[in-house]
Formats: structure tokens, C-alpha cells, sequence
């Protein structure tokens, strides 16, 4: 058993540890982020229950990855909630997924692909470029339930 302790003196910036010492490796790095969101839909060409409207909690987790900067870090899990928000959840949270997003058959399939390509799109705008770690997305993870998902990986998009 450990005995619980408090630190005797904070580790301080340019005391402690210096600038070169925050950056603790050069090797590519991914960074996953989940959230989740309520949306409803229907399917086409379909037969069973889910040619009915009908609604899900989903679950998204996104891999993303790349190389630090200078500070050891690839990218703000804060950053990336920013996209998710702004670029993303607003097409999907508490939405009909078959009047917000493209015409498709909204299976978790077609929809996992979509969410790939919008974060895609976004990592790789000018803004989100100016310091240059190679960050892409690895994989999106869609879960329709807790227990059923559909996922996109990035070596998959390079073979289409």
C-alpha cells in the first residue's frame, strides 16, 4: 500500500526542466477522442424495424495522429472537441441524418465515412496546417449501440 503524499515542490518551466526536455520523443503519436450524439433516421431499400423512424445514442471515437511540437504535444484533445462542435456535431446531434446529411442510405457505414472525411477536411486546412505535424486521422469508430459499430480506417481510404 502507497501512502498518499503531497508533492514537496512544483516542477517549474525553465527550472525544473527545460524547453528541449519537453519534447520527450520524434515519433508519430495517436491521440483518441469520444463523444457521442442523439440523432434520428430511417433506412432505404431495407426490410425490419429500422425502415422506421427511429433514433440512437451514437457514439463516435476518433484516432488521430502525428508528431509533437515543441511543447510534446501533437494536438489539443481542446482543438479537436473545436472541430467536433463546429464542423461536425452540428450536422448530426439531435438531427433527421436523412435530411442533414448527403443523400445516402444512413447506415452506420455511409455515415462513418462521412464523419472520416469531414474531420479529414478540416485537419487539413490551411489554419490546422501552420505548424506542420502530419496530423491525420487514423480511424473513426461509429457505434450505433453499445455493442454494434462501423469504423473507417485511413489505410482503407488509401486504396480506394
Amino acid at each position: 500500500m502507497h501512502d498518499f503524499r503531497v508533492v514537496d515542490k512544483l516542477q517549474k518551466f525553465g527550472e525544473d526542466i527545460s524547453s528541449k526536455q519537453l519534447k520527450y520523443h520524434h515519433k508519430r503519436v495517436m491521440v483518441s477522442k469520444e463523444f457521442t450524439f442523439d440523432a434520428a433516421h430511417h433506412l432505404h431499400a431495407y426490410e425490419g424495424k429500422c425502415m422506421n423512424l427511429h433514433g440512437h445514442t451514437y457514439k463516435v471515437v476518433f484516432g488521430i495522429s502525428g508528431y509533437l511540437d515543441d511543447r510534446g504535444l501533437m494536438i489539443d484533445f481542446g482543438d479537436i472537441k473545436k472541430i467536433w462542435k463546429s464542423d461536425i456535431e452540428i450536422y448530426l446531434d439531435h438531427r433527421y441524418l436523412n435530411e442533414t446529411l448527403p443523400p445516402m442510405n444512413t447506415t452506420a457505414e455511409n455515415i462513418v465515412y462521412w464523419i472520416f472525411k469531414k474531420m479529414e477536411e478540416v485537419l487539413n486546412k490551411d489554419e490546422m496546417k501552420q505548424v506542420d505535424n502530419g496530423a491525420r486521422v487514423e480511424f473513426v469508430r461509429l457505434y450505433e449501440t453499445p455493442t454494434s459499430f462501423a469504423e473507417m480506417k485511413r489505410e482503407w481510404m488509401e486504396y480506394e
